[in-house]
Order: structure tokens, then sequence, then C-alpha cells
């Protein structure tokens, strides 16, 4: 059981879990609301978690001295809505009104440029090991308080949106236990 709901305000801001605004993100095209929640996997320095690596790429404030690898993906401007740590912690950058960018190249159902009509969740964790229970809980909470909001249709990966140059959550992500979470009342 996942307990009572999170509330979002009218921008999309969930009330519960720590905000940390990102400069990375745009109003969504005329109309369009959220019908795709996009899961990601995120770990800054690859493989590694628990740093502040992911909220200072998201904050255009990492650090190429740090680690080498920041060296060649600070100039990055990208984001996503929601970021859940691998203790359950849910980190917030992005309001589910406008568009976060975490997609980048991407296509569903025939829809190009999935940032346009879609929810970016990031799970910290990698495609070499397997996700906390926590973050299935926190993520199935968090999927079921966007659709009080949202018209949201569908929950697919970074992967399935963007063949071939992603793969994110990665072969370590339990679909049925996200969707066993989804259908508990």
């Amino acid at each position: 059981m996942t307990g009572a709901l999170w509330e979002l305000d009218e921008e999309g801001w969930i009330k519960e879990g720590r905000h940390v605004p990102s400069p990375n993100f745009d109003v969504r095209p005329a109309g369009e609301t959220p019908q795709l929640v996009v899961i990601h996997a995120i770990s800054l320095p690859p493989d590694q978690f628990g740093g502040a690596g992911v909220e200072q790429l998201f904050t255009n404030t990492l650090n190429p001295d740090e680690h080498s690898y920041y060296a060649q993906i600070q100039h990055l401007r990208v984001s996503a809505h929601f970021f859940i740590r691998r203790d359950g912690e849910l980190i917030q950058f992005v309001g589910g009104a406008s568009r976060a960018w975490h997609a980048g190249v991407s296509s569903w159902r025939g829809r190009e440029r999935c940032n346009d009509f879609s929810i970016g969740v990031e799970l910290e964790g990698c495609d070499s090991k397997p996700f906390e229970p926590v973050q299935y809980i926190r993520l199935s909470k968090l999927i079921k308080s966007l659709r009080e909001r949202y018209p949201l249709s569908d929950i697919c990966g970074h992967s399935d949106i963007a063949p071939g140059r992603k793969t994110d959550p990665g072969p370590f992500f339990d679909w049925r236990r996200l969707h066993a979470l989804l259908a508990e009342e």
C-alpha cells in the first residue's frame, strides 16, 4: 500500500518532497498536457549513488573538477520533473505543467518530441544493479498522484521512446512490480 496520494498545486509541484528548481525547462505547446510518464535511470558519477551530481547536472552547477566524467557532460542542459533516490527521497526539479528537458530526440506511438506531452521521472540507478523496493513504492505513489491531476494514459522507459540511443531504466527495472503496485487500491 502506498498511502494517501500527494497533492499537486496549479503548476504541478507536489507539496511533499524537496524542491530544487531547475532552469532547464520551458512552456509546453499550447493545449498540451502530460499524457505519458517516462521512467529514466541516472547515477552520477556513473554507477555511484548518493552524491550531488544529479542535482548539479539538473541545475547547471556540475563541477568538471569533481569527476572526469563531469567534464564530458557539464555542457548539457537537461532536467527531469522528478528524481527518486535509492533511499526513496523524492526531489522535484520542474513543475508538471511545464516541459522538462529529459527525453531528447524521441517518439512514442507515432508522436515526436516526447518532452511536449510527458513527465520525466529519474530513478537513482544504472543498467547493472536492481532498484530498491522503496523506489518502486515511491514511483507508484507518484504516478498515482500525477494521474489525479493529468490525463496520463501511458508509462514507458526512456529506452522505449529513444530505442538504440538510450537503455534506461535498464534490464533490472521490474515492470511487473511497478504495475502490481499501481493496481493496488
